[in-house]
């Protein structure tokens, strides 16, 4: 699919890989709008690219639905790409000290990560359906965000790795459910990526992480993960499968 002139909405995109997808769809020919809880970063983010914005709390479906419908209104188009990145990597043990359980973590994890990706593949791919095919056959392309953590999960990492687990686990039958549409979807497990999180750890423990990367032995950029959406959305016969971006990292135990 031909980015240049689609619709875009891209949730958690007011900073990290978010943002640089919503910079990279944008300088591609994209309409897009910005859905992410901070509506503040997200209207800044917004005007610099020509874009629009929405105030959301992904977890919340009709935050989202209204989400998708501003969007459709702001530029007269339903989105035939739709890209999750909003996310939180709170981490706790299952039980920590003195016994104290984790459970409320664990489901405001879950909620945002794994319920929050459905809410906007959801909305997304009801308003793809409404769209005339494309010469390729396609009517829209959604892209989640899963992790190499769903595979690789660390100590105190059990509800991040669960909802990163649930979002590449959807990512066929989503797949094959919405093939009959014309609606592709695809799943990203990024690594170890230069993202605001990454920035506000200290420099040692920033090369620890890094000594785990085999090559390109750094992180990754936001833009490199952009790019991949990017690959994504314009080569056709790239559906219903995960792929890994993480320089052959394995996260280790801890």
């Amino acid at each position: 699919m031909l980015i240049e002139g689609q619709g875009a909405v891209v949730s958690g995109g007011a900073s990290g890989l978010g943002e640089a997808t919503a910079r990279h769809l944008a300088a591609m020919g994209a309409d897009v709008t910005i859905l992410d809880f901070n509506g503040e970063k997200a209207a800044q983010v917004a005007a610099e690219i020509g874009g629009y914005s929405q105030q959301c709390d992904v977890s919340d479906e009709q935050s989202v639905a209204a989400g998708v419908t501003s969007a459709m209104a702001r530029f007269g188009q339903a989105p035939r790409i739709a890209v999750s990145c909003a996310g939180i990597a709170d981490a706790a043990r299952i039980v920590g000290r003195e016994g104290k359980v984790s459970t409320a973590t664990f489901r405001k994890v879950i909620g945002v990560n794994l319920i929050g990706t459905y809410n906007v593949m959801t909305y997304a791919a009801q308003a793809m359906m409404e769209l005339p095919e494309l010469e390729t056959g396609e009517r829209g392309v959604i892209i989640n965000t899963a992790s190499v953590a769903y595979e690789d999960g660390q100590v105190g990492q059990s509800a991040y790795a669960a909802s990163k687990g649930g979002v590449a686990s959807m990512c066929l039958p989503a797949a094959r459910e919405m093939a009959s549409f014309g609606v592709r979807v695809m799943a990203i497990a990024p690594g170890l990526f230069n993202t605001p999180m990454m920035q506000g750890l200290p420099d040692a423990t920033v090369q620890g992480i890094v000594e785990n990367v085999p090559f390109p032995h750094r992180l990754g950029e936001p833009e490199e993960y952009a790019q991949l959406v990017g690959d994504i959305v314009r080569n056709p016969y790239l559906n219903g499968t995960v792929i890994r971006v993480d320089g052959a990292a394995r996260l280790p135990r801890r």
